[in-house]
């Protein structure tokens, strides 16, 4: 499947004039729960000749594509993505610390990495988490809940927790996240994955009490400790200079 990604990465280069300077697996497959009928989640970052930031005009700044084998991909233009990185976007830093790489420039994503480190905000990063936490509560309160559904707000529950810990951008592969939770919830959810891996995303599993608990439990936790948080450096000139240096 990566010599296909790569053809049509190359594809999108030759018919864009752009140049794409990292490219990721997002999701299920690089946070390592996917199902069998997953997609590829197939993120980039790309690069305009200088001329296209010289325009007056506004410009298209994504670039998206849906394959009929499932590849399903959104690019970001390096100018949107440089200022997504001074709010601290966490799906902005997820790619680029995805441990599912395509393509990377290694200069560019070192350089990125540290930058985003520099932006890191754990109170906005923690909202972000906490926010989708919520969005999938009321699906993992139901009787019969999607896996899929579990494994999210799972995700995104410990993502936040680590932060409070730690204030430091979370791992972003799920299994880095897991040893935060209680033994008995580990214990769980490794079974939840063990079943999960076999069964397409359509697949409802009876309510587990233990995970929908402990989800109710961490939200509330992160919502009492988000105010103690920091915000994120300003790091304007450092981003404008990057960019420049960049494009020209």
């Amino acid at each position: 499947m990566k010599e296909k990604i790569l053809a049509k990465l190359k594809e999108i280069e030759e018919s864009k004039n752009v140049k794409i300077l990292l490219a990721v697996e997002s999701g299920s497959r690089a946070w390592g729960f996917a199902s069998p009928d997953s997609d590829y989640d197939i993120r980039f970052i790309y690069q305009h000749p200088p001329e296209y930031y010289l325009s007056l005009w506004e410009q298209p700044d994504v670039i998206e594509f849906m394959t009929a084998d499932d590849l399903d991909g959104s690019g970001w233009d390096l100018r949107k993505t440089v200022r997504l990185l001074a709010k601290s976007n966490a799906p902005l830093i997820e790619w680029l610390f995805s441990p599912v790489v395509y393509y990377q420039d290694e200069t560019f994503v070192q350089q990125m990495q540290d930058l985003a480190v520099g932006c890191f905000s754990p109170i906005a990063t923690l909202h972000h988490y906490l926010g989708t936490t919520k969005n999938f509560m009321e699906v993992c309160e139901m009787q019969e809940v999607k896996l899929k559904s579990y494994c999210y707000a799972l995700r995104t529950a410990l993502a936040g927790k680590w932060i409070i810990a730690n204030h430091t951008f979370p791992p972003v592969a799920f299994a880095d996240l897991l040893p935060i939770a209680p033994l008995p919830v580990q214990a769980k959810v490794k079974e939840l994955l063990a079943i999960k891996a076999t069964k397409d995303e359509k697949y409802l599993h009876p309510k587990e009490v233990l995970i929908t608990n402990f989800l109710l439990e961490t939200v509330k936790f992160n919502q009492e400790h988000a105010s103690a948080l920091g915000s994120g450096k300003k790091m304007n000139e450092e981003l404008d200079i990057f960019f420049r240096e960049m494009i020209m």
